[in-house]
């Protein structure tokens, strides 16, 4: 048996100081929208909010301790607030389909279908499951009142078991029709319910409320079609997930253990998440459900969408959080992560392509980094510098190199048979586990060979998401590959439209090209062409840059507390942004601009930060890599100041009255690297703590591009 330990090291307490003042406040947040027309109109997110923090109040906290360390604002230790109240009956306004978690009806007429043909790979998959000792009726219920995972008298394996054999022994009724492994289901999931009453141990109770709920839930969902199971016995399981499993998962995603937030890693997150919304959905629950969605949106914690998908490097692989950790607990988030995607996908809501198929670029690199090459050594990974709580990594952990864990079909399957684009790292993976079992080990469900395997798409498509991002004297083309191309050809143009010219064919492996015979002036147009095994060619849409400074947005004057438009900073590398300033006053962390999604990721400009300087600063962290750039001294008031910032490539600069009073020779970290801004303010912070601008904003600019220290002094002189 194999039960990854998520346990502290014994230097590291799960609980910390946390902030006296650290209150959230809700705000208002759109409406999500949901990806199949006919679910259009039934969702509606869950009310988040902005994290009340502060900064250079004195607090000597230890959670405000380790913000102030990196310059910046205070790490918000609660989680995502305005959440509902476990037993609070959610909206009315939409109906869930049925069954509608990890299978759907149409998803249980393939599987019959494909195993009474004799169909490969399904029917490897079907044997694999009825060899797995799970799936008989041999066994009957172990139910117990308490189960305890972390600590002494530890028995939640006795759960996950017979959690496998209820969800193993509904798969066989569904696929056979045989009403006995009905039954028998019907009697596990009865016991369970009638019995369990509660989840304890350390911090752990948290990993078992999270993997086991939303497998129980699955487990369930199957079932409640079934006639001989009663709508009592449904009701009353639908409760033991309400009231033993939900408030942990809620509570866990609200205050994290009473954790600093990067102190658990991201598994921890997407397990609760997971639960959550499976049981939204068993439940009829809107309000639980859309928690889950929010959270994986807009969440503080580690297993958030942009969090657990820490940064993404050129060609869309996507550092997972926990690769400086080990390779057993990113294969681990990489099937949290992707049964939640499935679920919601059954809902019509489309995490899966969320930010640019985020999820599928960490897939990909958590893939690769595990696979070797020609050569037999493992891949050598790309790697941004990772810091967090726990300290500062600076590459792929060797830890588990090589780990195997049956997750990879059901990543595989829908972006590469669903959705027609290129996944062959996850391929690679899946390919060496098929037919996939369950581990044995209650970390997943298993039996993706089985259960997510669809038919390959007939035609090769056109490659998707390509971006064109100037960095310095260059420019950087990433996109997503299609199922069934056999390499790409990269070409561009000088005008919309074409013609073009080819920079480069033949490419195989990594999708991406940099594009160095550039200059300043030029604006190009790409596309990538996706060639077919006959020699057929499939373009994507094109992508622009400028390779000169381009006005994106110009405000004249500028009211205080005011919105930046959504939509103009997140396909940003190179970027200037420009402003006159009048100060009456010059507070501590007052801002000019900040811009971001709270406290995990923003990017501002302050007159005065704790050290006493004008300073910039980004972050994807929540402070703890942050990157900064200060001048001397903090702003003068009572006059107007000219201030501008610039990132050309990795060289950061802050001009004061047409003056460069600072730069940052490797700022890493530019706009597009913010994933969503959620909000964009003027003159207002993100942390609701701090003060606002005591002054006026005027001819407020933003540019795609670097400007010229000669452009920024030719503003200021204005």
């Amino acid at each position: 048996m194999e039960v990854l330990n998520n346990a502290r090291p014994p230097h590291l307490p799960w609980r910390m100081m946390s902030h006296k003042n650290n209150r959230p406040t809700p705000i208002d947040v759109p409406a999500d929208v949901t990806r199949r027309g006919l679910l259009q109109g039934f969702g509606a997110a869950s009310l988040l909010g902005a994290l009340a923090a502060c900064g250079g109040d004195g607090d000597t906290s230890a959670a405000r301790g380790s913000a102030e360390s990196h310059g910046g604002p205070a790490p918000a230790d609660g989680g995502v607030p305005g959440y509902p109240v476990p037993g609070t009956p959610g909206a009315t306004q939409r109906r869930f389909a049925h069954p509608g978690l990890l299978h759907t009806e149409a998803d249980f007429q393939r599987m019959r279908a494909k195993v009474a043909a004799g169909e490969q790979p399904w029917l490897d998959g079907w044997n694999r499951m009825l060899t797995s000792g799970r799936s008989h009726l041999n066994a009957w219920p172990r139910p117990l009142a308490t189960v305890v995972r972390g600590g002494a008298g530890q028995n939640f394996a006795q759960m996950y078991i017979d959690i496998a054999r209820a969800y193993q022994l509904a798969l066989r009724w569904k696929i056979s029709g045989d009403t006995q492994f009905a039954d028998r289901a019907v009697v596990f999931l009865n016991a369970w319910s009638s019995t369990l009453t509660s989840i304890i141990g350390n911090a752990d109770r948290f990993l078992a409320a999270g993997i086991y709920g939303y497998q129980f839930a699955n487990a369930a969902e199957i079932m409640r079609s079934y006639e001989g199971w009663a709508a009592t016995d449904l009701a009353r399981f639908q409760q033991m997930m309400l009231n033993v499993f939900y408030p942990l998962n809620h509570h866990f995603l609200v205050a994290h253990n009473d954790a600093e937030i990067t102190n658990y890693w991201a598994n921890w997150d997407q397990a609760n998440l997971a639960s959550m919304l499976a049981i939204g959905v068993l439940c009829d629950r809107v309000d639980i459900y859309d928690e889950a969605v929010g959270y994986y949106k807009r969440g503080a914690g580690n297993g958030a969408g942009l969090q657990a998908v820490y940064h993404v490097h050129p060609g869309n692989l996507g550092q997972w959080q926990e690769s400086s950790r080990d390779q057993g607990h990113c294969t681990l988030g990489i099937g949290l992560a992707a049964v939640f995607c499935e679920m919601a996908w059954n809902q019509g809501d489309d995490l899966y392509g969320y930010e640019n198929n985020r999820f599928l670029a960490g897939a990909e690199y958590v893939a690769k980094s595990n696979l070797r090459d020609a050569t037999g050594a493992f891949h050598a990974m790309p790697f941004l510098t990772y810091v967090n709580k726990h300290g500062v990594a600076s590459g792929v952990s060797p830890a588990g190199l090589g780990h195997l864990r049956g997750v990879w079909e059901i990543v595989h399957h829908h972006y590469a048979h669903r959705r027609g684009i290129a996944a062959p790292w996850s391929a690679r993976q899946a390919a060496q586990l098929r037919p996939e079992s369950d581990g044995g080990n209650g970390d997943q469900l298993g039996f993706g060979t089985l259960v997510f395997t669809r038919d390959a798409p007939p035609t090769v498509g056109r490659p998707t998401g390509l971006t064109a991002r100037v960095r310095g004297s260059q420019v950087v083309l990433s996109w997503w590959g299609s199922t069934g191309a056999v390499s790409y050809t990269v070409k561009r143009s000088a005008q919309a439209g074409g013609p073009y010219t080819t920079l480069a064919s033949g490419i195989v492996d990594l999708m991406s090209f940099t594009d160095t015979d550039v200059r300043a002036g030029q604006v190009w147009h790409y596309t990538v062409e996706a060639i077919g095994t006959a020699g057929d060619s499939h373009a994507s849409e094109e992508a622009r840059a400028a390779l000169s400074p381009e006005l994106l947005h110009r405000s004249a004057a500028v009211e205080v507390a005011s919105a930046l438009p959504g939509g103009l900073l997140e396909r940003l590398a190179d970027f200037s942004m420009c402003a006159r300033v009048w100060l009456h006053s010059v507070d501590t962390w007052a801002r000019v601009f900040d811009c971001g999604s709270g406290p995990r990721r923003f990017m501002m400009l302050t007159p005065r930060s704790n050290t006493g300087r004008v300073r910039f600063c980004i972050t994807t962290v929540h402070g703890h890599n942050l990157q900064v750039i200060e001048g001397p001294a903090a702003l003068p008031t009572g006059r107007w100041v000219h201030l501008a910032v610039t990132l050309s490539g990795t060289l950061g600069t802050l001009y004061v009255d047409g003056v460069a009073v600072g730069t940052h020779p490797l700022m890493t970290l530019a706009p597009c690297d913010l994933g969503e801004i959620t909000q964009g303010w003027i003159g207002r912070s993100q942390f609701t703590a701090d003060p606002l601008l005591n002054g006026r904003v005027e001819d407020l600019r933003v540019y795609s591009g670097a400007l010229s220290a000669a452009d920024v002094a030719a503003l200021a002189g204005q």
